[in-house]
């Protein structure tokens, strides 16, 4: 990775020196997009890797229409690239690239650059029609300190569409609550300020006067807080904090000391163990109410189950371990697999994940709730009921 990033910085500073004498396509091409492919380790002069003008045979494509590059791994298409001049606007031309994407249903992935800037693109609307809008915009003139990591996806030795598919689609998500986020904050609504009210546990009704009279003093709250986040993230620090897990309620019931059974001493429920159930009940707030989400400790592992069922549990904790894991009630698919290496978990042995901290558990909403639809279901129990008594 390191070596990766040095060639792509030095990528960069040749793009800057000669890019202004690439007044051509095929001059772009030369001398700015195959030497970033190069380093993507899709190498120009590897028909194998790389194939120039290549056919995309579909109706309504014209015959004479060919996609500037298409990157090949294990002897299929995976991504198209379609190139441009330098000085020329990419907005007008994804039409054409499209049309190309269209046309071959096993490639999910398409680029088109100047070699300046590069658009990626995938088909997440519509099932082999690429989207309108990049899911990942590039620019090497102005490049972003994770620009190095996103590019990496792209490497011939670690592309997979389907981990790309995932990516992309995070993304449209961030893109979408990062617009959802700021337009809140701006146009604060009555929503909003009865959101904020629910969370600072403003007691009495929240009625329409009472939330009108609260919104200047919401407004400014706001204001203040993010003013303050700004101040407080640019202010020189003596050390780096550590980067802040995702803000929970703050806890009411359970308390951070240890809490050994008086019925069996070997049994101790951990303050990690009680942060958890709490958590848990949070995110299933909305499917379930706090009263069937129960904790329940043993010797070996901490449960957490549904209406107190020891066979239909959510999910089961070891913290007595270097780093504590859980496991879920259904195998780990390979999707899975590519969520938890995109939202930076680990897999432990056999089907169980790593879960440094109680927090984390907050990454893993999908599985949660895959495991309440699961447990919810009586059938699954029934079915589980009469196999054991055939058998």
């Amino acid at each position: 990775m390191l070596e990766f990033k040095s060639r792509l910085a030095n990528h960069v500073e040749h793009v800057k020196t000669a890019g202004a004498h690439c007044a051509t396509e095929e001059t772009t091409k030369q001398a700015l997009i195959l030497p970033l492919l190069d380093i993507l380790g899709f190498s120009p002069f590897d028909p194998l890797k790389v194939r120039a003008e290549y056919c995309a045979d579909f109706p309504g494509v014209k015959s004479s229409e060919r996609v500037d590059y298409a990157l090949f791994s294990d002897n299929q298409p995976v991504m198209f690239v379609e190139a441009k001049a330098y000085a020329q606007n990419l907005t007008n031309h994804s039409p054409q690239l499209s049309r190309y994407f269209n046309a071959t249903p096993g490639v999910k992935i398409a680029a088109i650059t100047n070699g300046k800037e590069w658009r990626f693109f995938t088909d997440l609307k519509h099932q082999n029609m690429m989207d309108d809008t990049p899911f990942l915009v590039v620019q090497l003139l102005a490049l972003a300190d994770d620009a190095a990591d996103q590019l990496s996806r792209f490497r011939y030795d670690q592309f997979q569409p389907d981990s790309l598919r995932t990516f992309a689609e995070s993304r449209m998500y961030l893109a979408a609550f990062r617009t959802a986020i700021e337009t809140s904050l701006r146009e604060v609504d009555a929503e909003f300020v009865r959101f904020i009210a629910l969370r600072a546990n403003l007691e009495g009704k929240l009625t329409a006067k009472f939330l009108e009279s609260i919104t200047p003093l919401v407004k400014q709250a706001v204001a203040e807080a993010v003013g303050g986040m700004v101040v407080s993230g640019l202010s020189a620090q003596p050390a780096p904090a550590p980067a802040p897990e995702p803000s929970m309620p703050a806890s009411t019931g359970s308390d951070k000391t240890d809490e050994i059974n008086p019925d069996n001493p070997r049994i101790i429920t951990t303050a990690a163990e009680k942060r958890l159930l709490e958590i848990v009940q949070d995110m299933l707030g909305g499917a379930a109410s706090p009263d069937e989400i129960v904790g329940k400790d043993t010797e070996s592992y901490y449960a957490i189950l549904y209406k107190g069922k020891n066979n239909r549990w959510l999910l089961r904790y070891n913290g007595d371990r270097a780093r504590p894991q859980i496991s879920m009630p259904r195998d780990l698919t390979p999707e899975d697999d590519a969520r938890l290496k995109h939202i930076g978990m680990e897999r432990g042995s056999g089907n169980h994940i790593l879960l440094d901290k109680p927090e984390h558990i907050m990454r893993l909403s999908w599985l949660l709730f895959d495991a309440l639809d699961y447990c919810k279901d009586d059938e699954n129990f029934k079915m589980k009921k009469d196999s054991n008594v055939a058998a």
